[in-house]
Protein backbone atom coordinates (compact mmCIF):
# COMPACT_ATOMS: atom_id res chain seq x y z
CA UNK A 1 0.00 0.00 0.00
CA UNK A 2 1.08 3.54 -0.93
CA UNK A 3 2.19 5.68 1.98
CA UNK A 4 -0.29 8.42 0.43
CA UNK A 5 -2.89 6.53 1.52
CA UNK A 6 -1.84 5.25 5.26
CA UNK A 7 -3.06 6.98 8.39
CA UNK A 8 -0.50 9.06 9.98
CA UNK A 9 -0.37 9.17 14.21
CA UNK A 10 0.00 12.46 15.93
CA UNK A 11 3.18 11.00 17.56
CA UNK A 12 4.78 10.77 13.95
CA UNK A 13 5.69 14.45 13.82
CA UNK A 14 6.43 15.11 17.78
CA UNK A 15 9.94 15.74 18.54
CA UNK A 16 11.98 13.16 20.23
CA UNK A 17 12.68 13.78 24.00
CA UNK A 18 16.41 13.84 24.42
CA UNK A 19 18.10 13.58 27.94
CA UNK A 20 19.82 17.07 29.15
CA UNK A 21 23.47 17.00 28.19
CA UNK A 22 25.84 16.79 30.84
CA UNK A 23 28.96 19.39 30.56
CA UNK A 24 32.21 17.07 29.71
CA UNK A 25 35.23 16.98 32.32
CA UNK A 26 34.87 16.84 35.98
CA UNK A 27 31.58 18.28 37.91
CA UNK A 28 33.70 20.79 39.92
CA UNK A 29 31.37 23.07 42.42
CA UNK A 30 32.34 25.66 45.06
CA UNK A 31 30.17 25.95 48.39
CA UNK A 32 27.59 27.87 46.51
CA UNK A 33 27.21 25.88 43.59
CA UNK A 34 26.64 22.23 45.93
CA UNK A 35 23.54 24.51 48.13
CA UNK A 36 22.00 25.54 44.90
CA UNK A 37 22.64 21.99 43.43
CA UNK A 38 20.86 20.63 46.43
CA UNK A 39 17.54 23.26 45.98
CA UNK A 40 17.03 22.18 42.86
CA UNK A 41 16.81 18.52 43.35
CA UNK A 42 15.02 19.38 46.58
CA UNK A 43 12.59 21.61 44.46
CA UNK A 44 12.07 19.45 41.85
CA UNK A 45 11.27 16.32 44.24
CA UNK A 46 8.71 18.51 45.89
CA UNK A 47 6.57 19.47 42.23
CA UNK A 48 6.77 15.97 41.51
CA UNK A 49 3.33 14.90 43.46
CA UNK A 50 1.35 17.87 42.37
CA UNK A 51 1.47 17.03 38.60
CA UNK A 52 -1.19 15.25 37.24
CA UNK A 53 -0.29 15.90 33.16
CA UNK A 54 1.55 13.13 31.74
CA UNK A 55 3.98 15.36 29.57
CA UNK A 56 4.99 17.74 32.08
CA UNK A 57 5.90 14.71 34.71
CA UNK A 58 7.69 13.20 31.96
CA UNK A 59 9.64 16.41 31.28
CA UNK A 60 9.97 16.72 35.29
CA UNK A 61 11.34 13.50 35.76
CA UNK A 62 14.15 14.08 33.20
CA UNK A 63 15.29 17.45 34.96
CA UNK A 64 15.44 15.33 38.21
CA UNK A 65 17.69 12.99 36.10
CA UNK A 66 19.87 15.56 35.09
CA UNK A 67 20.27 17.15 38.68
CA UNK A 68 20.34 14.28 40.81
CA UNK A 69 23.35 13.47 38.20
CA UNK A 70 24.93 16.64 38.53
CA UNK A 71 24.68 16.29 42.68
CA UNK A 72 26.17 12.86 42.89
CA UNK A 73 29.05 13.75 40.78
CA UNK A 74 29.52 17.11 42.11
CA UNK A 75 32.98 17.57 43.70
CA UNK A 76 33.39 20.73 46.58
CA UNK A 77 36.09 22.01 45.43
CA UNK A 78 37.70 24.96 47.32
CA UNK A 79 39.28 28.12 46.20
CA UNK A 80 43.32 27.50 44.77
CA UNK A 81 45.73 29.58 47.41
CA UNK A 82 48.40 31.34 46.77
CA UNK A 83 47.29 34.05 44.55
CA UNK A 84 46.76 32.53 41.23
CA UNK A 85 44.10 32.23 39.44
CA UNK A 86 41.88 28.93 40.04
CA UNK A 87 38.27 27.45 40.36
CA UNK A 88 36.77 29.90 42.92
CA UNK A 89 37.79 32.38 42.75
CA UNK A 90 36.91 36.05 42.20
CA UNK A 91 39.24 38.27 38.91
CA UNK A 92 39.76 41.66 39.28
CA UNK A 93 40.70 42.12 35.12
CA UNK A 94 41.46 44.67 32.77
CA UNK A 95 39.35 43.48 29.71
CA UNK A 96 41.03 45.46 26.31
CA UNK A 97 41.35 48.57 28.83
CA UNK A 98 37.80 48.11 30.39
CA UNK A 99 37.59 46.98 34.63
CA UNK A 100 35.71 43.70 34.80
CA UNK A 101 35.06 41.31 37.89
CA UNK A 102 34.76 37.83 37.04
CA UNK A 103 33.91 34.66 39.12
CA UNK A 104 35.07 31.10 38.45
CA UNK A 105 32.73 28.97 39.36
CA UNK A 106 30.99 25.36 37.92
CA UNK A 107 29.01 24.87 34.86
CA UNK A 108 25.62 24.36 36.82
CA UNK A 109 26.44 27.95 38.84
CA UNK A 110 27.55 29.68 35.84
CA UNK A 111 25.72 33.33 35.20
CA UNK A 112 27.47 34.98 32.75
CA UNK A 113 25.33 38.07 33.00
CA UNK A 114 26.06 38.59 36.42
CA UNK A 115 30.01 37.79 36.16
CA UNK A 116 29.92 33.85 36.91
CA UNK A 117 31.86 31.89 34.29
CA UNK A 118 32.22 28.42 34.12
CA UNK A 119 35.65 27.37 34.39
CA UNK A 120 35.65 26.05 31.06
CA UNK A 121 34.81 29.31 30.00
CA UNK A 122 37.13 30.47 26.92
CA UNK A 123 38.18 33.78 29.27
CA UNK A 124 38.68 31.42 32.49
CA UNK A 125 40.50 29.43 30.74
CA UNK A 126 42.85 32.44 29.55
CA UNK A 127 43.20 33.49 32.84
CA UNK A 128 43.81 30.48 34.41
CA UNK A 129 46.96 30.20 36.53
CA UNK A 130 47.69 34.14 35.67
CA UNK A 131 48.56 36.26 38.96
CA UNK A 132 48.44 39.94 40.12
CA UNK A 133 50.12 41.96 37.37
CA UNK A 134 50.11 39.63 34.65
CA UNK A 135 49.33 39.83 31.06
CA UNK A 136 47.09 37.36 28.94
CA UNK A 137 46.38 37.20 25.34
CA UNK A 138 42.83 36.62 24.81
CA UNK A 139 40.84 36.36 21.56
CA UNK A 140 43.59 36.77 19.03
CA UNK A 141 45.08 39.95 20.77
CA UNK A 142 48.18 40.20 22.47
CA UNK A 143 47.89 41.39 25.99
CA UNK A 144 44.00 41.48 26.23
CA UNK A 145 43.75 41.13 29.68
CA UNK A 146 45.51 42.41 32.60
CA UNK A 147 45.31 40.65 36.14
CA UNK A 148 44.26 43.35 38.69
CA UNK A 149 43.24 41.24 41.69
CA UNK A 150 42.54 37.66 42.51
CA UNK A 151 40.72 36.73 45.84
CA UNK A 152 38.84 34.10 46.91
CA UNK A 153 34.84 33.96 46.51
Amino acid sequence: MSVAFRRESDEEHLEPKFELPIPPGPNLVTARGLQLLEAKVAELEAALPGLSEEDTRKALHRDLRYWRSRLATAALTEARSGGAVGFGCRVELLLNGKPRTIELVGHDEADPAAGKLAFTAPLARAVMGAEVGDVVDFGGKEGAIEVVGVGAI
